[in-house]
């Protein structure tokens, strides 16, 4: 039935619409239409006439509904909707333009790039056995048909310019795109597919790095973990054994001051007893002194007196030192012991801290480009050192100048760097780190607000750390050798004295923005004395 429902309704379509007659009528050449089809296209054309013959009428036929033909078309349609239904659309897929006008969703299965019109299977059958509709170009369904005709002229997009990267019909190619490289749409199309392809490689390779970060960014957490564990223990060692050595230092001197106190105690008692024998001793002497002197008898007062005017045998107190306080040095030397603890512990915090950072050590090298034509470089790009006469060099905006300066050719956006610089007899120098952007030309005023982190050395012994106020550093020995560390996440800039591995100074809350280099100044000759180049050296290399 379902067969013979689609022959009938082949023999009752209205060609206008497509679909069973609703109200048929006939024209008086013999063709039939639905009643509002036909009005609607007369009434939009000028001209009157069949669309089917294109036979014209002087005026406007009246025609009356076919009762008979619109019986059969009821009953065709009665048959019809008890036949298989159409597949009906999913969301998202394309349904039958012609269906739609009846309120039907059902699936389109071809697109016609002619008609503009997507047509479900039933409807798609015109295009299949008439024909000049077998000629239109069919495509899996797709939306928004209107968008693929060009606006200007009415005609199918199948043209594509590359010159204005757009799609235009062939009236385009033939006018304003006349002198414009212009191809078709799908040669365009393969070429496209083959730059996606492409894309997508390297979009699959960015994705397979960012994969990569993310598994490196794990293993670095499982790694900080336990790192972080054995700083806590570390740090929990460290404190322990400086309040060991401290309450160790305290139970000492308080169990001294207790044997010091008894034994001023016991001192001081033998001294009173000493001092009241002797007491006792002289008062019975001038007991007998003061009976004698009250005596009548002369010859007993002479036989006694020269006796009893003798002093017995006494110490000479004037000698003796009875002192109240008894820690005379005994917290210094106390304290002493604690800071030869501390000082210890310094010294293997030190060395752990250089070694730490010289695990982030980079390969710098100077960019000859950037360096002012007073500055002789050596050929490895490590040396920057004061030459006599100005050198011919290109002048270019990434060149220091007048300021005698040089940054190296690598930057930094992010993460941690370490590099050492050879400073040994050199009396002026400045050493750092600088913005990408920073100012390059006429005099420059070297402080963070400018984009400069950065340290120097004048006149041979006075370090200046260049921070905002400068700071005048008082370092206890003089470095040869400078180590510079920057945390660019954490915003800090370090410098350290490599030798004896101490800290001389550290930037904090460095805005860094953009990428940084790191910055170097051999300095003015002074009189000869500062003719020594910079140089950057790798960690444990000898100079």
């Amino acid at each position: 039935m379902a067969s013979l429902a689609m022959l009938s309704e082949k023999q009752f379509q209205c060609a206008i619409c497509q679909q069973v007659f609703t109200n048929p009528v006939t024209t008086p050449c013999g063709h039939n239409f639905c009643k509002e089809c036909i009005q609607t296209v007369w009434e939009s054309s000028e001209i009157c006439k069949c669309p089917t013959c294109g036979k014209t009428f002087s005026s406007r036929p009246e025609m009356s509904i076919n009762t008979a033909f619109k019986e059969m078309a009821e009953a065709l349609r009665s048959i019809c909707s008890s036949a298989s239904p159409l597949p009906a659309a999913e969301p998202g897929e394309v349904v039958c333009d012609v269906c739609a006008a009846t309120s039907l969703q059902v699936k389109a299965i071809k697109s016609c790039l002619v008609c503009l019109t997507s047509y479900c299977e039933a409807h798609l059958e015109p295009h299949e056995r008439v024909t000049t509709l077998k000629l239109h170009r069919l495509i899996t369904p797709v939306n928004n048909l209107p968008e693929r005709m060009c606006k200007k002229h009415e005609r199918l997009l199948e043209m594509f310019c590359r010159d204005e990267q757009r799609c235009v019909c062939q009236f385009c190619t033939e006018t304003e795109h006349k002198h414009h490289q212009a191809v078709a749409i799908a040669d365009e199309s393969r070429s496209r597919k083959i730059q996606i392809k492409n894309t997508m490689e390297a979009f699959r390779q960015m994705i397979q790095e960012r994969l990569t970060k993310v598994e490196e960014i794990q293993n670095c957490l499982k790694f900080s973990v336990v790192n972080a564990e054995d700083e806590m223990k570390n740090c929990d060692r460290l404190f322990s054994s400086l309040i060991h050595s401290v309450e160790e230092s305290r139970e000492e001197v308080m169990s001294e001051l207790r044997d010091r106190q008894k034994e001023a105690e016991r001192r001081s008692e033998r001294l009173i007893g000493e001092l009241q024998r002797e007491s006792t001793e002289l008062q019975g002497r001038n007991t007998d002194l003061e009976e004698l002197l009250n005596s009548e008898d002369h010859l007993h007062l002479l036989q006694r007196s020269q006796f009893l005017m003798t002093a017995p045998s006494i110490r000479t107190w004037n000698e003796t030192g009875v002192y109240p306080k008894l820690c005379m040095g005994m917290m210094r030397r106390a304290l002493s012991k604690v800071h030869n603890t501390l000082m210890n512990e310094m010294d293997y915090l030190k060395k752990e801290e250089m070694n730490r950072m010289q695990e982030y050590a980079v390969d710098v090298v100077l960019d000859p480009d950037t360096a002012h034509p007073n500055i002789v470089l050596s050929a490895d790009g490590k040396q920057a050192g004061r030459g006599e006469l100005l050198q011919i060099v290109p002048d270019n905006p990434k060149r220091f100048d007048p300021v005698i300066c040089v940054v190296a050719k690598k930057g930094f956006l992010s993460g941690r760097f370490y590099f050492q610089v050879a400073v040994r007899e050199k009396t002026f120098w400045d050493l750092g780190v600088v913005r990408e952007s920073a100012n390059r030309k006429g005099m420059i005023t070297s402080k963070p607000e400018n984009g400069y982190w950065t340290m120097r050395l004048r006149s041979g012994n006075e370090y200046r750390a260049l921070d905002s106020p400068s700071v005048l550093l008082s370092l206890p020995k003089k470095p040869e050798i400078i180590g510079v560390f920057t945390d660019y996440e954490e915003g800090t800039v370090s410098f350290f004295n490599v030798e004896d591995q101490s800290h001389m100074y550290t930037f904090t809350g460095c805005l860094f923005l953009e990428r940084i280099l790191p910055f170097f100044s051999p300095g003015v000759c002074d009189g000869g004395k500062n003719i020594a180049p910079l140089v950057v050296i790798g960690v444990n290399q000898e100079v």
